[in-house]
């Protein structure tokens, strides 16, 4: 090999070893099961009760790290086989990082799903007929919903869930927990959700959960829980 094909063959190396380098860095750490589908709706669509900023963070860096962090903990176990769903039905069985990661992938999922843009209002058909029945008007169940997500101490969530025996209960959950999970005190189908930890409101409303969750009623999909709750009481 000549002098002129030597550095032919230098630069051709040093190029493709730098390429791939370049990959491998912005290649995620683990491939598991689990990905993060993107938001149904724009970054801002929830303006201005939801900001852009929070919700950019919100998911693109906390539910990424719930997906992250799970695909990690279950990689190379017998977890890796199995769904989202199927984890939580027997979570007791599994790590604490696995009932973090996972309650925390599938409670954010189930959040962007049950809220939109041009949302609000209130709901309507079978779901509307079991909330007066229930807890005797909308604006009871808003006062009730109300009060478990702001009473929550510390970081959780506040649901609207359908019980085992078909009935519509409000309960609270600490952390990433949900009342899908085998240690929960409430066990049901939820249908509706609010994250009250403080990374889902802080930026625009600080400490003022409650504002948070005054503002929350304009972009629930009330379409999407009425679905929730029909496919439960099924």
């Amino acid at each position: 090999m000549n002098r002129k094909d030597f550095i032919k063959a230098f630069i051709g190396s040093a190029f493709a070893f730098k390429l791939s380098d370049t990959f491998a860095s912005k290649a995620p750490f683990f491939e598991g099961m689990h990905t993060l589908a993107p938001l149904p709706y724009a970054n801002d669509a929830l303006e201005p009760h939801i900001d852009k900023l929070t919700m950019e963070i919100h998911h693109d860096r906390h539910h990424k790290a719930y997906v992250d962090n799970l695909n990690k903990v279950i990689a190379g176990t017998d977890m890796e086989k199995l769904s989202i769903d199927q984890l939580l039905k027997d979570i007791s069985k599994y790590p604490t990082a696995v009932r973090n990661n996972g309650g925390g992938h599938w409670n954010h999922t189930f959040f962007w799903q049950i809220m939109g843009p041009n949302a609000g209002g209130v709901p309507s058909g079978k779901l509307a007929e079991a909330i007066t029945a229930t807890f005797g008007s909308f604006d009871n169940l808003k006062t009730e919903f109300t009060k478990a997500a702001t009473t929550r101490f510390g970081s959780g969530w506040a649901w609207l869930m359908v019980t085992p025996d078909k009935k519509l209960k409000i309960v609270s959950t600490a952390n990433q927990d949900n009342p899908l999970m085998d240690i929960a005190a409430d066990k049901g189908t939820p249908v509706l959700a609010l994250d009250v930890w403080e990374h889902a409101y802080y930026l625009k409303y600080q400490n003022k959960r409650a504002d948070y969750v005054a503002a929350f009623w304009n972009v629930v999909n009330w379409s999407k829980v009425n679905e929730n709750f029909e496919a439960a009481m099924k």
